[in-house]
């Protein structure tokens, strides 16, 4: 199985706008990518946190690798890791999820690491950063693609 983490693009900031959806720059990025990736990645199912900035990510990447998006819980920035480590070990079908930080950071290195204090993914919003699950469970890091380097 492969699990694509995705930081959502970049938002305006809170002063601007409080609903904190993308900005100029966050759109054309995730546009950027959404880009890249067409043919090059399919997933069973996007999932995201409800945020908006979260959901504008995930439905730009949908168009492209997905053919269903979803909001649901657990992919809060504050929220626990361990609810999608464990939803993630009866989950067989390649799968994005498209959150926040230090969520996103703790969740990688609870797979990676099993410690979810240990940053070893630096995130970039809008990157794509893709981890394999093995058939003895255990996960590694294949590749990241950051709209910097597109």
């Amino acid at each position: 199985m492969k699990l694509y983490l995705v930081q959502h693009a970049e938002a305006k900031d809170k002063d601007e706008d409080p609903t904190r959806p993308l900005s100029g720059k966050g759109w054309n990025d995730i546009r950027n990518m959404a880009s890249f990736f067409k043919g090059k990645i399919e997933v069973a199912k996007i999932v995201h946190s409800g945020k908006l900035r979260a959901r504008q990510t995930a439905e730009e990447l949908n168009a492209v690798v997905s053919s269903s998006v979803e909001e649901v819980g657990g992919l809060a920035p504050l929220d626990d890791p361990g609810i999608w480590e464990e939803r993630l070990r009866e989950e067989s079908e390649d799968t994005m999820i498209v959150g926040h930080l230090p969520h996103l950071g703790r969740l990688a290195g609870l797979l990676l690491a099993n410690d979810p204090e240990r940053k070893v993914i630096d995130f970039k919003m809008g990157g794509v950063v893709c981890l394999e699950r093995d058939e003895g469970g255990n996960w590694s890091l294949q590749w990241m693609v950051t709209p910097e380097i597109l």
